[in-house]
């Protein structure tokens, strides 16, 4: 806590924040004890400072939809508490921007996610994720679910393009992805490549149907029943081109793998 006064108090003699901005700020600092201490009110939007606390991780912003200035406000709210920033469905327009305001950050033009370190730097990398890819028209949601795998914390690897209409690329990338505590396929088509995953490996797998294919594809729908329907008993499925809910739910099975399990000193 000190450290996030700290700098509000910099920012504000630095005259990055007006004296209202710094109180608004300052506010949830002055009501710890009660509910109001935990939301940032910043006009359209109420943010939830205690996400992290309660669920694992910090409220993520969705951009889609957002305006510039409301974006830029959160971002403020964010990095002054000490959270560490993770927006998805950002346009390349709101990234070059926010990247002139925000220098630490890091825009992602395939995945279209933005995200902030927080000042004391990112977490120690905790578990492992795996992301694959039936082929490369998937890596836009791919790449999406790897940013927030990445921002959960755990160490994260890609594999692309090993669908399985070339099976032998799944047996030669396997040692790359056999020994992650969760891995997250994207695919799209018939939706038939996380039941091949799922074959080969002792840990779940969490599938996302992409909006990839013909007309008979119905935008994402075959693969999502496709899916849905997998023999593969540690297979679960999340929504259509929903790279990041499959990131988030990968990253927090990696982490609960090793809850409680004492990390080795630096």
């Amino acid at each position: 806590m000190q450290e996030v006064l700290k700098n509000l108090s910099e920012r504000f003699l630095q005259g990055d924040l007006s004296p209202g901005g710094f109180l608004q700020q300052l506010s949830p600092f002055l009501h710890q004890g009660d509910a109001r201490g935990q939301i940032a009110h910043l006009g359209e939007a109420q943010l939830d400072l205690e996400r992290g606390r309660r669920c694992g991780f910090p409220e993520v912003v969705f951009a889609e939809g957002k305006s510039i200035e409301s974006l830029e406000k959160i971002f403020n709210s964010q990095t002054a508490h000490g959270i560490n920033v993770l927006a998805t469905r950002m346009s390349a327009e709101k990234g070059e921007y926010l990247l002139g305001k925000f220098p630490a950050g890091r825009y992602n033009p395939v995945g279209r996610t933005f995200r902030i370190p927080p000042g004391c730097g990112e977490p120690p990398r905790v578990g492992k994720v795996a992301v694959i890819t039936a082929g490369t028209s998937d890596m836009p949601v791919a790449e999406e679910a790897r940013e927030t795998a990445d921002w959960t914390g755990a160490e994260t690897i890609l594999i692309q393009d090993i669908g399985v209409a070339g099976p032998h690329r799944l047996q030669a990338n396997r040692p790359l992805f056999e020994d992650a505590d969760a891995i997250v396929v994207c695919a799209g088509m018939e939706g038939a490549l996380p039941s091949v995953v799922g074959g080969y490996v002792s840990c779940p797998v969490v599938a996302v149907p992409t909006s990839v294919g013909y007309g008979a594809s119905f935008g994402g729908l075959a693969a999502l029943l496709g899916m849905l329907n997998s023999c593969a008993s540690n297979v679960t499925v999340v929504n259509i081109d929903a790279g990041f809910k499959g990131g988030y739910v990968a990253g927090l099975i990696a982490r609960n793998c090793h809850r409680g399990i004492k990390q080795p000193p630096e």
